[in-house]
């Protein structure tokens, strides 16, 4: 589930070539002068106090893998600790608004990553580090360090060969359900549940008119304007509000588009999933996952990286159908509207997502984590 939606969730995109932010040499303005004196404490729900932490954040400079980490990472902060978050500049906006001390390590993966970020480990001494499925390199420097450090997943395992190294070994902080979740994956890692809760950053809002709402995405690295031009042309058809958010296609590329069509560049994918009646995507896994935590049933066109197996687990699930011929994005999209296995399947989902921890009581737990 490794693309991102241009309503706030998923990307698969690598980084590319920027250096350290700022000047060269410039001083994190989150720097520690002098070492940390941990006298606080994070209030537990059972009532038990937890030594304060500091805790390190680590993802790719991408909406798709730094916005699953952001509950967790407020969670922590609001239960007491210390977040420090490293990603490129592109996602400091978002995390800078939560007071989560963003800074910009350099944009490599593994061995050239690793080395990296063990200057910023030494400067910050972080009791865990907190790293997202994208950075394999930042696990190498907390081990070379000393450092306890867990992974972040951002949806379903993803398939090999995709541009990313398979996460393995540790402890995985794992946000996809486990009835869609890869098997293989379940069977051999060391899994600590937590909830997956859409982020994304406030957009202006789009208003209701009482016909169904039918949301389309394509998300931030696949999309295409010839794609989402006739995917917008077919489901305009409907007598349905479609909402779209382009993403990496401009909205004047779509030209004029009918009168039930809304076109954003964003959207509040947080803000608008409880009104969705059904979501037309990519794939992408924050896409993917918002709209089973909403119990909305989805049509989905997979472009690439492991949208492709998540739309295959969805379709399985009984939560959706895959797109197969563009012509009949307007028929499929109806048999979700106008039927209830797939909503049914898709609430089920819902009610699943519901019952895994939620990132307030795995923030509880990262001290334990810690050892």
């Amino acid at each position: 589930m490794g693309s991102s939606s241009a309503g706030g969730q998923l990307g698969g995109e690598q980084l590319g070539g920027e250096q350290r932010g700022g000047s060269q040499g410039a001083r994190d303005p989150w720097e520690r002068t002098q070492p940390v004196v941990r006298t606080g404490a994070a209030a537990r729900p059972d009532g038990v106090d937890s030594p304060a932490m500091r805790v390190l954040f680590v993802s790719l400079a991408s909406v798709g893998h730094t916005y699953p980490l952001i509950p967790l990472a407020t969670a922590a902060r609001a239960a007491g600790h210390e977040v420090h978050f490293a990603a490129g500049e592109a996602v400091h906006g978002p995390l800078e608004a939560h007071g989560l001390r963003p800074f910009r390590p350099a944009d490599a993966f593994s061995e050239i990553y690793a080395e990296d970020l063990a200057p910023d480990l030494a400067r910050l001494e972080p009791d865990l580090v907190v790293h997202g499925w994208g950075v394999p390199g930042a696990a190498e420097a907390a081990r070379a360090a000393g450092i306890p450090g867990v992974w972040h997943g951002f949806g379903r395992m993803f398939p090999e060969g995709i541009g990313l190294v398979r996460p393995t070994g540790g402890v995985h902080l794992d946000i996809c359900p486990p009835s869609l979740q890869d098997k293989d994956f379940l069977a051999t890692q060391d899994r600590v549940e937590l909830r997956p809760v859409p982020f994304s950053e406030p957009a202006r809002p789009v208003l209701r008119d009482g016909r169904p709402l039918i949301y389309l995405t394509l998300g931030t690295a696949f999309g295409t304007p010839e794609l989402l031009t006739a995917a917008v042309r077919g489901l305009a058809a409907l007598d349905a509000h479609i909402v779209v958010a382009a993403g990496r296609v401009r909205p004047a590329e779509l030209g004029t588009v009918p009168h039930n069509v809304t076109v954003r560049d964003w959207v509040d994918q947080a803000d608008l999933w409880p009104h969705v009646d059904v979501a037309v995507h990519h794939g992408g896994s924050g896409t993917t996952l918002g709209a089973l935590a909403a119990g909305v049933p989805q049509l989905l066109l997979p472009q690439g990286a492991d949208q492709f197996a998540n739309a295959e687990a969805v379709s399985a699930a009984g939560a959706g159908l895959v797109l197969d011929e563009p012509a009949a994005i307007a028929d499929l999209t109806w048999k979700l509207l106008a039927g209830n296995d797939h909503r049914d399947a898709a609430r089920a989902l819902a009610a699943e997502i519901a019952r895994m921890p939620s990132p307030a009581e795995v923030a509880q737990r990262l001290p334990d984590l810690a050892g």
